[in-house]
């Protein structure tokens, strides 16, 4: 949710940014529905100071700015009556547990930058190789983007074991590639990776919350800047995001590498289908 990526964000913020940050995380609603020049008032700033306050958030202006707020405000997460609970029937799950899932994705389609994508791909297109890094749940993450980008003709692996990642960092060259997952972006063993990972001149992809730790180390950031703090079963919806923006690179990737590519891609699934045909008749 953009409130929660201006939260992350205030200490990265000037002094006069600040309170134009403080103004609008106090009442949202106002800066949606009036003008850059009652926001401006409400701060006690200049009109500028509030267009370089959009700017530093990554915003081309007022106007964007202001209508990605209304969007994520309309989107705004389930209430405490919409968790889960103990009494609640099959029905009540399923309605619950998909709108939280819709709620995600269409709250990470309006916050992801076009802009962080693209430079993603560019670096992993010119990349020797790739490695994941992530633990916990975002270990599971890593490994489901190790399978998804090792079609891409690049050779990838993920790591979920701090020690072993953190062996592996220190073996990186120039020209080679980390991605760094956390839903927090801090860390410490991974932080330790990462870190390690510069200072073999390799570049570091991090999806994570802007504002964190591993925003701060990476080369290149794709913020996930999204509500996960309500409840015990947010980490679902966490790793949802997280999947969805593998996804993405994972899919830009092979685009990119061009209609060569895509053809050799398309003789590697037909081999593996013609595997899994003859496989089905031995147990016939």
């Amino acid at each position: 949710m953009l409130l929660d990526s201006i939260r992350t964000q205030l200490d990265t913020l000037s002094k006069s940014e600040k309170k134009v940050a403080l103004a609008v995380l106090k009442n949202p609603q106002l800066a949606v529905s009036e003008n850059i020049t009652a926001l401006a008032k409400s701060a006690q700033v200049s009109e500028p100071t509030v267009v370089r306050f959009c700017r530093a958030l990554g915003f081309d202006g007022w106007q964007e700015f202001k209508l990605r707020l209304a969007q994520s405000l309309a989107l705004a997460l389930p209430s405490v009556e919409d968790s889960p609970a103990q009494d609640d029937l099959a029905a009540d799950l399923v309605n619950k547990i998909c709108s939280r899932s819709i709620h995600t994705l269409l709250d990470l389609r309006n916050s992801l930058r076009a802009d962080a994508i693209q430079h993603a791909l560019d670096v992993l297109a010119a990349s020797n190789k790739i490695e994941f890094y992530g633990q916990g749940t975002s270990g599971i993450v890593a490994t489901d983007a190790q399978h998804k980008f090792f079609r891409s003709g690049v050779p990838t692996v993920a790591y979920s074991d701090p020690h072993i990642h953190s062996i592996a960092a220190s073996l990186l060259r120039k020209g080679d590639t980390v991605v760094a997952i956390s839903q927090r972006g801090n860390s410490a063993s991974l932080l330790r990776s990462v870190q390690l990972a510069r200072k073999m001149e390799a570049d570091v992809v991090a999806l994570t919350p802007s504002g964190t730790p591993l925003a701060e180390l990476s080369t290149v950031l794709v913020p996930i800047d999204l509500s996960f703090n309500t409840d015990p079963y947010t980490p679902i919806s966490a790793r949802l995001a997280h999947l969805v923006v593998i996804d993405i690179l994972a899919v830009g990737l092979a685009l990119k590498r061009g209609p060569e590519f895509r053809s050799k891609m398309q003789s590697a699934q037909k081999a593996l289908q013609k595997f899994d045909m003859q496989f089905d008749s031995f147990f016939r």
